[in-house]
């Protein structure tokens, strides 16, 4: 921390070394382009200086003290679909900008896995944006739940409030989680291991589907997820949201404030959340008890925006406790609380009513500070982003001493990522790169699972971009270097963990071109070539996990994954419909899995822990695995119905062992085929107090998944369901300017019982009076989100 805090100190005074550079006035109006009206309030912004504005009553926007070079704006309005445009600012400009209707809004400039930001219609590979309002339209109950509308995208979940996100039916470390720029790490290895982001705060996400090891190294060969939290207001305001939300199937309560500012480029941003739940319900369980959870966050940013380029420093700090369901049953039903110990007894109903935590449940504590640094020198550009983030999580399952944990981790990470722009000349832009991490892993427990270990990380890249007319081309190299450094551990006069050291080093890289034979037309293909180097738990777990209930052994000789990845998609977009569709194949050398130990006598393998439980036993083998699967979406909207969209999605991935393992050749956590399917009225001028409403029915179609890993008794089939859903919402006005949004949404309004294929709860114990094994999820929900933006202007609004 003193390294990050010491370095910002220095980089800002370093700054004005590029200061004494040219600087040009931006500016024009941004219109309506069906009727030529102004948009007040339509967003100009450019991600790579990390500056914007937004135009006035009367459409026009300016930005003084520009400093003279290339920029990519993004021009934005809700109810609009965004554009892209390239600017080189050489002299006073004076540039108008067109928007055309439309609630399609997942098109704009992406910073994610790519060196410079570029356009979604120029990016090779499928990418997805997710706006604020659309975060906030989801009645999710986490994050990660939110973003499962969007193809291709599904969750491991355990409970409403963890879920780990699967990208094409890649999940756990083969997809990277980045913050603010910043890599998250937070022992996601494990199973019930969320990705610990305060959801209430995300302005933007950005999904990446497929290999991008380029970019980030080992970890990320299934995709990215980028969370994008602070993001500076314009020039001369100081802006301030409430957002209170509710949802009653969980009795869910969250309140979120956050206040920014920008003067003279000096911009900042401070927020907190406070959200709790009481235990979810559905048709067959009643209360789930101890589904309940509870969160407590604060962060934000100061920095300083020029024409030279911008210095942030990020801070952050989350803090969840989760109840774990263990979902044991007494023979009436009941859930019993303290299972399998002498004060084992059945939950009453004011305890399950109740938001108090019993054993066993988490803490998890997760502390982050980030120098977030771009510089312009002459017509290169550098970036510098270091990191350090401390993830505190802690397991208590003592009933009769709940304030010990018995595991105890304390994971700190220090990252860093160094680029450097050169200068852009006749479409080729070209940037060397060099990031990595250093890791400490420590256990303060008196249970341990995985051995104390050093890791660190380092890789160089380059990358390069050729854009032509209509056809952008981009490709590069990496490689990387990871070494682990694990620790002995004795216990009871034996050796737990003995002492090792690996290296593991690949070369990665990409190819890929995006065409546009036409202004509604993309055609893109890609190749790439990741790599995942196998993790700490899966070379040396040696214990009983109580999270995942299961006994967990590691493999020293495991190999990394090596992943070649083809991509081909197209993609059209007219007036009244709009169309996608992406088609993949991944073949992963060495795929890492864990499957059920069979005992010598057969049957499963059973261990005894200490405290007499029984659990099932595990371990970590590879086999070679390839994965096929395609994704469509449309948007009908005929005129003259301009108002009425009829939207679609359908993805689709199924993954095979090049062999079969134990009898079966299916790869084991792919998500099923999931279908939705939305009828949706969107009226961005309601009249002259509703702006941006909108009415949606929506059927969330997930179908049966029979290609299960059946060896082992790893996995079982599931079957299908289908869900109905509806919202309403939109902007309320008085005197032209919002006094508040709000979002009514009800999901599964016909109260299906149903266990998602991912679901770990699927698992639990069998309900012997009914007969029914596992947990389901949640039922019927209705959910109000209400948002109260303020605002202030200080002196005259400029960039």
């Amino acid at each position: 921390m003193k390294l990050i805090c010491t370095l910002t100190c220095l980089l800002f005074p370093a700054a004005a070394v590029f200061a004494q550079t040219n600087s040009v006035t931006l500016r024009g109006r941004i219109t309506d382009a069906s009727t030529g009206a102004p948009i007040p309030g339509a967003s100009i912004s450019f991600s790579e200086a990390r500056i914007g504005t937004i135009a006035d009553t009367s459409g026009y926007y300016q930005f003084r003290r520009l400093r003279t070079g290339h920029y990519l704006a993004e021009v934005s309005s809700a109810g609009y679909s965004p554009i892209v445009v390239h600017i080189d600012a050489e002299s006073d400009l004076v540039q108008n900008f067109s928007l055309r209707p439309s609630v399609v809004e997942n098109r704009g400039v992406i910073v994610t896995g790519v060196a410079a930001s570029t356009s979604t219609r120029n990016a090779p590979v499928p990418v997805t944006l997710v706006r604020r309002g659309q975060l906030l339209e989801a009645a999710s109950t986490n994050i990660i739940d939110a973003l499962t509308r969007q193809p291709g995208v599904s969750q491991i979940g355990t409970g409403p409030a963890i879920s780990k996100p699967v990208i094409r039916g890649l999940s756990y470390n083969r997809v990277v989680v980045v913050n603010d720029g910043q890599r998250q790490e937070g022992q996601q290895w494990g199973d019930e291991h969320g990705v610990e982001i305060d959801e209430l705060s995300v302005n933007r996400v950005e999904i990446l589907k497929g290999a991008s090891s380029l970019m980030y190294g080992s970890d990320a060969i299934g995709g990215v997820v980028h969370f994008i939290t602070n993001v500076p207001v314009p020039e001369g305001s100081v802006r301030a949201n409430v957002l209170g939300t509710a949802q009653s199937n969980n009795g869910q309560l969250g309140v979120h404030t956050n206040i920014a500012g920008n003067v003279n480029g000096f911009n900042w941003n401070a927020y907190g959340t406070f959200r709790s739940a009481a235990d979810y319900r559905n048709k067959y369980d009643g209360r789930v008890f101890n589904s309940r959870f509870n969160e407590r966050n604060f962060g934000g940013y100061i920095g300083l925006n020029k024409h030279w380029g911008f210095s942030h420093l990020i801070v952050s700090s989350f803090n969840q406790r989760i109840g774990m369901v263990e979902g044991e049953r007494d023979e009436a039903g009941r859930f019993l609380i303290f299972p399998e110990n002498p004060l084992e007894r059945a939950a009453t109903d004011d305890e399950l009513a109740s938001r108090k935590l019993y054993t066993p449940y988490q803490g998890v504590q997760h502390y982050r500070v980030i120098s977030d640094n771009s510089f312009r020198a002459g017509r290169s550009r550098i970036k510098l982003n270091v990191g350090y983030q401390q993830n505190i999580r802690r397991e208590f399952g003592e009933a009769e001493d709940p304030g010990i944990a018995g595991l105890h981790f304390d994971l700190r990470t220090v990252s860093y990522n160094l680029q450097w722009h050169l200068p852009e000349g006749r479409g080729w832009q070209t940037t060397l790169g060099l990031s990595g991490m250093y890791q400490q892993n420590r256990n303060l427990g008196d249970e341990v699972i995985i051995p104390e270990y050093n890791l660190f990380d380092a890789g160089g890249f380059l990358f390069v971009q050729r854009t032509f007319k209509k056809t952008t081309v981009t490709g590069g190299l990496r490689y990387d270097n990871r070494s682990l450094d694990s620790k002995p551990f004795a216990e009871g006069g034996a050796e737990r963990f003995t002492a090792f050291d690996r290296n593991f080093h690949n070369a990665s890289g990409s190819l890929g071109l995006s065409h546009q034979p036409s202004d509604d037309v993309t055609l893109r293909a890609n190749v790439a070539r990741g790599f995942r180097a196998p993790t700490v738990s899966e070379l040396s777990a040696n214990g009983a996990h109580e999270g995942t209930n299961r006994f967990e052994y590691g493999t020293r000789g495991l190999r990394s994954e090596k992943s070649w990845q083809f991509d081909a998609g197209a993609e059209l977009d007219y007036d009244h419909v709009s169309f996608t569709a992406s088609v993949f194949y991944n073949h992963i050398r060495d795929f890492i899995f864990y499957q059920r130990l069979a005992a010598a006598g057969g049957g499963d393998s059973l261990v005894v822990t200490t405290g007499g439980e029984e659990l099932e036993a595990f371990q970590y083998a590879q086999h070679n695995a390839s994965l096929v699967g395609f994704e469509l979406t449309s948007d009908i909207h005929p005129h003259p119905f301009d108002w009425l969209h009829w939207e679609n999605s359908f993805s689709i991935v199924r993954g095979r062992f090049s062999e079969p393992v134990g009898g079966s050749r299916n790869l084991p956590s792919i998500p099923a085929a999931h279908w939705v399917t939305e009828l949706r009225a969107a009226f961005p001028k309601a009249g002259r107090s509703l702006r941006n409403a909108y009415v949606r029915v929506e059927l969330d179609r997930t179908f049966r998944q029979s290609n299960a890993f059946l060896s082992y008794n790893t996995e079982t089939p599931t079957p299908g369901y289908g869900l109905l859903n509806a919202g309403i919402g939109g902007d309320v006005l008085s005197k032209g300017k919002v006094l508040f949004t709000v979002h009514l949404t009800g999901t599964n309004l016909t109260d299906v019982a149903y266990q998602n294929h991912l679901a770990r709860l699927k698992y639990a114990a069998v309900n012997e009076a009914t007969g029914r094994r596992g947990v389901f999820n949640m039922g019927r929900n209705f959910s109000v989100k209400v948002n109260v933006p303020l605002e202030w202007r200080i002196g005259k609004r400029q960039s």
